[in-house]
């Protein structure tokens, strides 16, 4: 097993694998910002290694000031956690390159899964429900109009690197088309530094529903059970609640079932989440992979008892997924 891994995160999450690291008789190196110099992250963890100002951009976000702290302190692996470096395409590669384990998915399944137009034709061709739309880079305004009178209204405008409700629009009828693709572009560019946006059917009484996966590398996955995060607030999740009230037996099955397929698709490994849109009759849709351990992750250990960021740390060094119970 790992002698000691570095947590590139801060906060709560970075608490949260110290504690699962220790019960695991793991080392661990925390680092820390300006602003972070007394955290308890930085209490809690057996080293801790000074990154620079508070600005992300100056500490969290430097991938060469990490894998430095890593090779100062002759770390085995590195956690990210979520958010800063977690979705990198590029940061596990450079970790490889300096000898250090990704304690997460592969360069590929990030890149493949992080661009949401990619994925969701990837999902497609792994016979994963899509929404119907647009899956395709559009140019304009006019374009947009054309395309979007051919779905039928309402239909939502999303951009391609989106997250969080950014650069995402409705509309119900081509004029709202022409404003809202303009806005929609305008906030992805400014948000993500990706201006592309595509065209889906808008779901009406959506239900927002993921499933939670777990991969090794030796190509098994599993999936465990659900968590519905439909309550939201200007796209952001208040409550998120485990097993969802609505889903059905079989509908459950099948949900988990294409999300087990999506990752072998994209030979994924470590823990991540599949999400989906459900409507009203029980009609489900891909929507997004997170290809990270996700903030509501213990809700999902909360009802299965299985320590996520434990699993995580076994698959990273080589060990073998097993089959839980459902």
């Amino acid at each position: 097993m790992f002698k000691k891994i570095l947590i590139a995160n801060r906060g709560e999450i970075a608490c949260r694998i110290i504690k699962t690291a220790k019960k695991m008789k793991i080392k661990t190196v925390a680092v820390f910002s300006d602003s972070d110099r007394y955290a308890e992250h930085v209490r809690l963890a057996d080293e801790a290694v000074y990154l620079g100002a508070s600005p992300a951009s100056e500490s969290y976000l430097r991938a060469d000031l990490i894998i430095k702290a890593c090779k100062e302190k002759k770390c085995d692996a590195l956690h990210p956690g979520y958010g800063f470096l977690s979705e990198n395409a590029s940061f596990p590669e450079s970790l490889s390159k300096a000898g250090i384990t990704f304690i997460g998915p592969s360069k590929s399944a990030i890149a493949s899964m992080g661009d949401k137009i990619k994925s969701k034709k990837i999902a497609k061709s792994a016979n994963v429900n899509t929404v119907p739309g647009h899956i395709g880079i559009i140019k304009n305004k006019n374009e947009a109009i054309k395309i979007a009178d051919e779905i039928g209204y309402p239909v939502m405008i999303k951009a391609s690197a989106g997250g969080g409700g950014k650069g995402m629009r409705i509309a119900f009828s081509s004029d709202q088309v022409k404003d809202n693709f303009e806005r929609a572009s305008s906030e992805a560019l400014k948000s993500f530094g990706d201006k592309r946006i595509f065209i889906e059917k808008f779901i009406t009484e959506p239900r927002h529903i993921e499933i939670q996966v777990l991969a090794d590398n030796f190509g098994n996955v599993i999936h465990l059970g659900e968590r519905e995060c439909s309550i939201q607030r200007r796209n952001q999740k208040i409550i998120e609640e485990a097993p969802s009230s609505f889903l059905d037996k079989q509908t459950r099955k099948q949900m988990g079932d294409q999300a087990v397929q999506l990752s072998k698709k994209v030979n994924y490994s470590s823990a991540g989440t599949v999400e989906f849109i459900v409507d009203k009759d029980k009609n489900f849709y891909f929507l997004e992979m997170n290809t990270r351990l996700q903030v509501e992750h213990p809700v999902t250990e909360l009802i299965t008892g299985i320590d996520l960021v434990e699993q995580m740390i076994n698959v990273a060094y080589g060990k073998k997924t097993r089959n839980y119970p459902k």
